[in-house]
């Protein structure tokens, strides 16, 4: 469901959202690309099953791209609204939040009056303030309410991944090489959580397998809000599913599960996670609002 023209005010944001089928996250996105060699490709030009195939076979390693100002102006002129509400992915990891306002200075004395938002983080932990965005629009409610709203969210969620190989991070340059080759020679997963004070990655545990992985990753949730804590649940995966399977069945054992819903990790962010990976964006109970 799109904010719509009735709405005091449209969001938009960028790709480094991950959608998820049940929460109100369907608005105009600038999007991310991605390139192999000298072929690039928009986002939503590409699926995750060509990525997966292309980082298997492709002997270049591709690179991701943040929006252009020209793309979040495009996003921006689709609003259809006098305000618009841009929720952008973590400033601490991507330009994005930088292009975004580029684009703000262009549109000009006609265009809508836009706020920017740095989620601070990104992923399912940004389509989280997405819909807390949306929500607040789709009541009729002002600018700064939908921003006390994502700060709220922001505060309560946590978003945790991990992955099968450090190759992609190491490829990207992403973590040192030296990391990297200690990490495979190991065979450590890291368990890589979003700083809520500098919106960038730090790792918070690790384990000796990619199923011991899943397991700290979901343990780590439970000490974040404590055994027996209703709990939202948003769970991404990459090319097995069930890893998704896996860590909800973890965290039922655990938690009252008020909410959950899955989605794959798009194929932006999935350069450098690579083709296996598992994430999850947790927060306490009811929404804010619902409260």
């Amino acid at each position: 469901m799109n904010a719509g023209s009735a709405a005091p005010f449209t969001v938009v944001t960028d790709g480094g959202l991950d959608v998820y089928p049940t929460l109100l996250n369907d608005v105009p996105v600038a999007p991310f690309s991605v390139t192999f060699g000298s072929t690039s490709y928009r986002m939503t030009e590409i699926t995750r099953e060509t990525l997966y195939r292309e980082l298997q076979t492709n002997p270049a390693h591709p690179t991701s791209a943040q929006p252009t100002p020209q793309d979040w102006l495009v996003a921006l002129q689709t609003a259809g609204t006098p305000e618009v509400l841009a929720v952008t992915i973590s400033a601490g990891l991507s330009g994005s939040h930088n292009a975004a306002d580029q684009a703000r200075q262009l549109l000009g004395p006609g265009g809508p009056r836009v706020t920017l938002h740095d989620s601070g983080t990104l992923s399912a932990a940004q389509a989280f303030q997405v819909h807390a965005a949306v929500t607040a629009a789709q009541r009729g409610l002002s600018v700064g309410q939908a921003q006390e709203w994502l700060r709220a969210v922001h505060q309560e969620t946590e978003l945790y991944f991990t992955i099968e190989t450090l190759e992609y991070l190491r490829r990207g340059g992403r973590i040192g090489r030296v990391q990297a080759t200690l990490g495979g020679l190991l065979n450590l997963k890291p368990v890589v959580t979003v700083d809520h004070a500098t919106g960038t990655y730090t790792n918070v545990g690790r384990a000796r397998s990619y199923r011991g992985a899943i397991q700290a990753l979901t343990e780590q949730v439970t000490r974040r809000y404590g055994e027996g804590t209703p709990l939202r649940v948003a769970l991404l995966f990459g090319d097995h599913p069930e890893d998704a399977d896996q860590a909800l069945a973890l965290l039922t054992a655990r938690h009252p599960v008020v909410w959950s819903d899955r989605t794959g990790v798009n194929p932006v962010l999935s350069v450098h996670v690579g083709p296996r990976a598992l994430g999850v964006a947790a927060a306490p109970g009811a929404w804010p609002w619902d409260r």
